[in-house]
């Protein structure tokens, strides 16, 4: 990446087991493709009146934005989606998946394996 990964906590308390498994996936991120620009990881707590994430039944908010060059890919992981999971490291996985679909489409549309809509 030529700009450093951002991981930011809003609302609730950091986490370095948290933090390593974000690199984790970020790193993962690039070894499907090797030219992103930057990565900006933001996990809030849905409701502040608490800063542990080990609370339960409250799920997070997380975003994941990814720039690759002539784009931005963002992943938004709402709590107010019924499918959303409380547990922080399974809100993770679940962004981050979502993210590598995005990526792994965005380097087939590069190669020219995917027709874009405007050429449909």
């Amino acid at each position: 990446m030529q700009i450093p990964l951002q991981i930011t906590f809003h609302g609730i308390d950091h986490s370095d087991s948290v933090e390593e498994r974000i690199r984790e996936k970020a790193a993962k991120l690039e070894q499907i493709f090797d030219r992103i620009t930057s990565c900006r990881v933001v996990i809030e707590a849905h409701h502040r009146n608490t800063s542990s994430l080990h609370r339960k039944g409250e799920p997070f908010h997380i975003r994941v934005d990814v720039t690759v060059p002539g784009s931005e890919l963002v992943v938004k992981r709402d709590p107010k989606d019924s499918h959303v999971n409380e547990d922080i490291f399974v809100a993770l996985r679940e962004a981050f998946g979502n993210m590598e679909r995005q990526l792994k489409e965005y380097v087939a549309r590069m190669r020219g394996d995917v027709k874009s809509r405007a050429a449909q």
